[in-house]
């Protein structure tokens, strides 16, 4: 990212960028947010450095957090598994300290409507973390010219499905036991996710 020190710190002078007007360097959304709970956040785009971080975390995850067979149960088969996320995606992280707590990506990159996945360590759940980065994918995806973004989920999956409603994804097919859900570029919201904090409202 180009562009000078001094430009840089005049749109980010801390945590609370609700009056940030952002500039011509910035990501195509604000890396910065408070979660429900206060913390300072920083979502991001994953770097060749986090594998095993990002590894730890779906080793980590309860039994309630896999649905559809991923992630998969075994830490070898979750390196595989991460390993095509990340040869072929786009991913991106949140952090807690020094460890990865949220990770979401759309696979395969090179498609017009790839399909994403998005899963949250079960220690930092309900504090909006798994919404600001669904945000963050879809602004990342209409940066790089997108045509959309898909989802499966499973139907009984009713809190994942109502957080994906919310936030603009449509159901395309029914099927039992998962759902398919899919989100145009041509809504409305891929361009509300890339607001500035200062040109968003109280709800984004």
């Amino acid at each position: 990212m180009a562009g000078s020190k001094n430009e840089k710190q005049q749109s980010c002078t801390g945590w609370d960028n609700s009056a940030c007007e952002g500039t011509e360097y910035c990501p195509p959304r604000c890396p910065r947010f408070v979660d429900s709970e206060g913390d300072a956040r920083i979502a991001r785009p994953f770097e060749d450095g986090d594998f095993e971080s990002l590894v730890e975390m779906y080793d980590t995850l309860d039994s309630y957090s896999r649905t559809q067979g991923i992630p998969p149960a075994t830490r070898p088969r979750i390196e595989t598994w991460l390993s095509t996320l990340v040869e072929k995606g786009q991913n991106l992280v949140v952090e807690d300290g020094d460890r990865i707590i949220g990770h979401t990506a759309a696979v395969p990159a090179t498609a017009a409507r790839p399909e994403l996945v998005v899963f949250l360590h079960q220690s930092v759940r309900n504090r909006g973390i798994g919404t600001e980065l669904l945000k963050h994918l879809i602004a990342h995806a209409d940066d790089q010219d997108h045509d959309g973004l898909t989802l499966s989920v499973s139907s009984g999956n009713h809190r994942a499905i109502t957080v994906y409603q919310n936030i603009g994804f449509d159901v395309s097919v029914r099927s039992n036991p998962d759902i398919e859900m899919e989100l145009s570029m041509d809504d409305p919201v891929a361009e509300q996710v890339k607001l500035f904090p200062a040109q968003r409202d109280g709800d984004e």
